[in-house]
């Protein structure tokens, strides 16, 4: 074996080594909980959505993306009224992710969404049904569930 050789192979012994051990400590910060390499938050207050959003953003997260069956079961099992990422606030009827993703599953609950009096941004809000979301006013006061890459 070359010299080189060699050397690329400890290299890359090195660099596996010092991978695992970062992946290995990522947690979550106090107060948060961790599902599938994620960081939560879920709030003790209310308060209407964008300044939940802010909450969030100021935690260095976002409202929560619900991008997998898996995460949904993961949300609802909270088993309280919580704000989500996802509004349509800039076009009625196109719902979009915080970041700006458009929704492509939903999780609806029945008859919804309605847009009963402008409900513009949606919430969990039946427990028992893995169909929950709820449009309603972002101005209402729910608590909400920011979260964050581990």
């Amino acid at each position: 074996m070359c010299f080189f050789q060699f050397c690329f192979i400890v290299l890359l012994y090195c660099m596996i080594f010092f991978m695992s051990l970062y992946v290995s400590e990522k947690t979550c910060p106090a107060g948060w909980r961790m599902f599938s390499c994620v960081c939560y938050f879920v709030s003790t207050e209310s308060k209407p959505w964008e300044q939940a959003r802010l909450d969030c953003r100021d935690r260095g997260a976002d409202l929560v993306i619900i991008d997998s069956p898996e995460e949904q079961t993961f949300i609802s099992s909270h088993k309280t009224s919580v704000w989500i990422g996802l509004n349509d606030r800039d076009n009625e009827g196109t719902w979009k992710w915080t970041d700006g993703t458009p929704m492509t599953k939903s999780y609806w609950n029945a008859n919804q969404p309605d847009n009963w009096g402008e409900e513009d941004c949606v919430h969990i809000n039946n427990f028992e049904a893995v169909n929950n979301w709820n449009d309603l006013s972002c101005g209402s006061s729910l608590r909400w569930i920011c979260e964050e890459m581990a």
